[in-house]
């Protein structure tokens, strides 16, 4: 009986000894080092430099789809590769709260370029924009066709309204 008990105590200590008790609060987004048009999350600090000590299944939502990703070494790759420059939503939710990052991927040729966005430019354009029109009557037409280019932009390149919004809301919330 003592050695049934043994056993059971060593298979529960190898099981809960997986188990993460590191959270990812920060990520980078690269380029994969295999240039095969995928993005590389990285886990890292608040000061961004990676954290190697990240390893484990983590829940991501990218572009509003559910991705279940493997850290080995603080690095998970993106299943899906990337077949034109677009706008990518990533989001991380753990017990100390929501992580997200908006990202501009410039593609060119084999060449992924990812650039973050702050979330708050996408609310500080349009209000730009709409205290020029009052401001200045005579701008109005141009203003407003300023606005509609800035709207086909983030549409065409795949930032949706509902991810626009929800860019924004995680924005302002992680400035209180």
């Amino acid at each position: 009986m003592k050695r049934i008990l043994l056993l059971l105590s060593l298979c529960l200590t190898g099981f809960f000894s997986h188990a993460q008790t590191a959270a990812i609060n920060n990520f980078l987004v690269k380029e994969n080092l295999l240039k095969n048009n995928k993005l590389a999350i990285i886990a890292a600090d608040s000061l961004n430099n990676p954290n190697e000590n990240i390893n484990g299944i983590y829940t991501f939502s990218v572009s509003g789809f559910t991705q279940v990703l493997k850290f080995n070494d603080g690095i998970a790759v993106l299943p899906l590769p990337i077949d034109k420059s677009t706008f990518v939503y990533i989001k991380h939710q753990n017990d100390s709260g929501t992580h997200s990052k908006l990202v501009y991927v410039y593609k060119k040729d084999t060449d992924l370029s990812p650039y973050a966005i702050n979330s708050l430019w996408l609310f500080i354009i349009p209000i730009i924009l709409v205290i020029i029109a009052f401001a200045f009557r005579k701008l109005i037409i141009f203003v407003v066709i300023v606005f509609l280019v800035f709207v086909y932009f983030n549409h065409s390149n795949g930032l949706n309204l509902s991810t626009f919004f929800e860019s924004i809301f995680d924005g302002l919330k992680n400035l209180v």
